[in-house]
C-alpha cells in the first residue's frame, strides 16, 4: 500500500522523501521548509474536515444554548448546567473510550491491516454501548446530584428535567464516535464535514420549530438534540456500510476477541480525556457555590462555549495528528512521526496565539449573540483576559493529547492529567477562590496553572521519546491484536512472501 497523503508531492519536496515513504534526516533550512510545507498539507487535509465536523457538533450544543438563554436566564443557566456537567461528563467519557479505536484503527491501516478496521469498529461499538447503560444513573439522577454538588434548586430541577429528555442523544455516541474514528483512520473525512454540516442547519431548523414556534421550550430543545445527533450518527453508519468495502467486511464475531485488551484501552483513553473534560466541568460547578450563582455560572458558561469553539478546532487537529502518527508507526516511519509532531505543535501554538487577540480585542461583545443581559454581557468582559491565556494553552495541549492517543500512550497521559489537574490545579483554584477571595477568576486561575504544568509535562515527554522504540511496540500491538494476518502482510510489504502466494 502507499504510503497515506505521501503523493501528491513533486520537484524538490520528494529529495527529503526516500523510496518507502520516509523522510530522510533534514540538514538545511531549505530541507527543513519542505518538510513544514508537505506536514501542513497532510495535518490540515485531514484535520481540516475534522475540526470544521467536530465544530459544527459543537455547534449544536452551542445553538441550544443560544435558542434557550432568549427565554431566560435561569433557562440558560440549566440548560448550560446540564450540558456542561452533565452533557460533558458523558461525552468526555464516551469519546475517550471511542479514542482507542483511533489508536488501534490508525496503526493498522498504516500497517496494511485494513481488514480489521471494520472489526475494530464494531468492537468499540458493543463496549460504547455498554458504557451508556452505565451512565444512565447519571441522567436519571441529574437533578439530587447537582443539588448535592451545591446548585440553585430551580436551576438544579430544570436541568434535571433537561438531563432525562437527553438520554437517547447519549446512545448515538456509541454509533458517532466509531464511525467517525473508522473513517478518520482511512482519512475518508471529507464525508464526516458534510454530514456534520448537515446536521448542524438541520438541528437550527428544528430549534426554531420546536421552541419558537411550536412553544415547546426546553423540551423542544431536548427533542431538537436528540434528532440531531442520531440523523448525524446513523449518517455515518450509512456511509460505513455502504461506501467503505475496504474496511467494512460486514458483522463478525471476531469483535469479541481479545475484547478484554480493548476495553483496558479504552478504558485508559477514557481517563485521560475524561480528567482533561471534567477539569473545565469542575469549575462550572465550583463556581455554583458563589454569590449570585445566574450570573457567575451563565457568565462563564458563555466564556466556555467562545473557548469551546477553539478547542473543537483543535480537537479536530489532535484526530488529525492521531491519524498521522499512528500511521506512521504502523508503516514503520520514526522520523516523520517525530517531524509532524513538532511542525503540528508549532502551528497550533500560532493558531493558539491568534484566538487569543481576537479575543482580546472583541472582550466586550463576546456575550451579545448568547445573552440580552448587560450585567452577563459585562461580566463576560472582566474574564475575557483569562479566557485568552486559557485559549493559548489550549491550543497545544490537545495537539499533544492526540499525539497521545496515536502512539497509545494514554495510561501515561492519564497519571499526567490527575497529578497537574486534581493535586495541583484544582486545589489552587480553589485556594484563590475561596480563602483569597477572588471568587471565579481564582478558580480560572488555578486551573490555568494546572494546564499550565500539564503541557509543560507533555512538552518533556514528546522531546524524550525514541520514536524507533514506539514503532516496535507498534508492531508488536498490531502481532498481537492483528493475529496471522499481521505477519503475511509485513511479509508482503517487506518482499519476503510474493502476493501471488500469500493466500492460504
Amino acid at each position: 500500500m502507499e504510503t497515506p497523503l505521501i503523493n501528491g508531492f513533486s520537484g524538490d519536496h520528494r529529495e527529503i522523501i526516500a523510496a518507502d515513504g520516509e523522510y530522510r534526516p533534514a540538514t538545511t533550512l531549505r530541507e527543513w521548509w519542505s518538510i513544514f510545507c508537505i506536514e501542513t498539507v497532510k495535518l490540515w487535509r485531514i484535520g481540516g474536515p475534522i475540526a470544521f465536523n467536530i465544530v459544527c457538533q459543537y455547534a449544536v450544543n452551542s445553538l441550544t444554548n443560544i435558542f434557550v438563554g432568549h427565554l431566560g436566564d435561569i433557562e440558560l443557566a440549566a440548560i448550560s448546567i446540564a450540558q456542561s456537567v452533565i452533557g460533558t461528563f458523558t461525552f468526555g467519557f464516551m469519546l475517550g473510550m471511542g479514542s482507542a479505536l483511533e489508536t488501534l484503527c490508525g496503526q493498522a491501516y498504516g500497517a496494511g491491516q485494513i481488514h480489521m478496521l471494520g472489526v475494530y469498529m464494531q468492537r468499540s461499538i458493543i463496549i460504547l454501548f455498554t458504557s451508556c447503560i452505565l451512565l444512565l444513573p447519571i441522567y436519571l439522577f441529574a437533578t439530587p446530584v447537582l443539588k448535592l454538588l451545591g446548585q440553585e434548586s430551580d436551576i438544579a430541577e430544570l436541568a434535571g428535567n433537561y438531563a432525562i429528555l437527553i438520554i437517547p442523544q447519549l446512545f448515538s455516541l456509541s454509533i458517532n464516535f466509531p464511525t467517525s474514528k473508522f473513517l478518520q483512520a482511512q482519512s475518508k473525512v471529507d464525508v464526516i464535514a458534510w454530514i456534520g454540516f448537515v446536521a448542524l442547519l438541520v438541528h437550527a431548523t428544528l430549534l426554531w420549530l420546536f421552541i419558537y414556534t411550536f412553544g415547546w421550550g426546553t423540551s423542544g430543545a431536548a427533542l431538537a438534540f436528540d434528532i440531531t445527533n442520531w440523523g448525524l450518527a446513523i449518517a455515518q453508519l450509512v456511509y460505513v456500510v455502504g461506501w467503505c468495502k475496504d474496511g467494512w467486511k460486514g458483522l463478525s464475531w471476531a469483535a469479541f476477541n481479545e475484547i478484554w485488551s480493548f476495553v483496558r484501552l479504552s478504558i485508559a483513553s477514557a481517563i485521560m480525556l475524561c480528567l482533561e473534560i471534567w477539569y473545565m466541568m469542575s469549575i462550572i460547578i465550583l463556581i455554583g457555590h458563589l454569590d449570585n450563582a445566574v450570573i457567575a455560572v451563565g457568565s462563564i458558561s458563555i466564556c466556555m462555549n467562545v473557548n469551546g469553539y477553539e478547542a473543537m478546532l483543535f480537537i479536530g487537529l489532535n484526530a488529525a495528528i492521531s491519524v498521522r502518527v499512528s500511521n506512521e508507526l504502523g508503516l514503520g516511519h520514526p522520523r516523520a512521526t517525530k517531524y509532524c509532531v513538532y511542525i503540528s505543535v508549532f502551528q497550533s501554538l500560532l493558531i493558539g496565539l491568534l484566538c487569543m487577540v481576537i479575543v482580546l480585542i472583541a472582550r466586550e461583545h463576546l456575550a451579545i449573540i448568547f445573552t440580552s443581559s448587560k450585567d452577563m454581557q459585562q461580566a463576560v468582559g472582566d474574564l475575557a483576559y483569562l479566557l485568552g491565556i486559557t485559549m493559548v494553552l489550549n491550543s497545544v495541549q490537545p495537539v499533544i493529547s492526540g499525539v497521545a492517543v496515536g502512539g497509545g500512550w494514554q495510561a501515561l497521559v492519564a497519571y499526567i492529567n490527575l497529578g497537574c489537574y486534581y493535586i495541583f490545579g484544582l486545589p489552587l483554584g480553589i485556594i484563590l477562590g475561596y480563602v483569597a477571595k477572588l471568587g471565579a477568576k481564582g478558580l480560572w486561575l488555578g486551573m490555568i496553572a494546572g494546564t499550565s504544568l500539564q503541557t509543560l509535562l507533555l512538552l518533556i515527554v514528546l522531546y524524550k521519546t525514541n520514536w524507533n522504540k514506539e514503532v516496535e511496540v507498534t508492531n508488536e500491538r498490531m502481532r498481537k491484536w492483528g493475529g496471522q494476518d499481521f505477519e503475511i502482510e509485513k511479509s508482503k510489504a517487506d518482499g519476503l512472501i510474493p502476493f501471488e502466494n500469500s493466500m492460504p
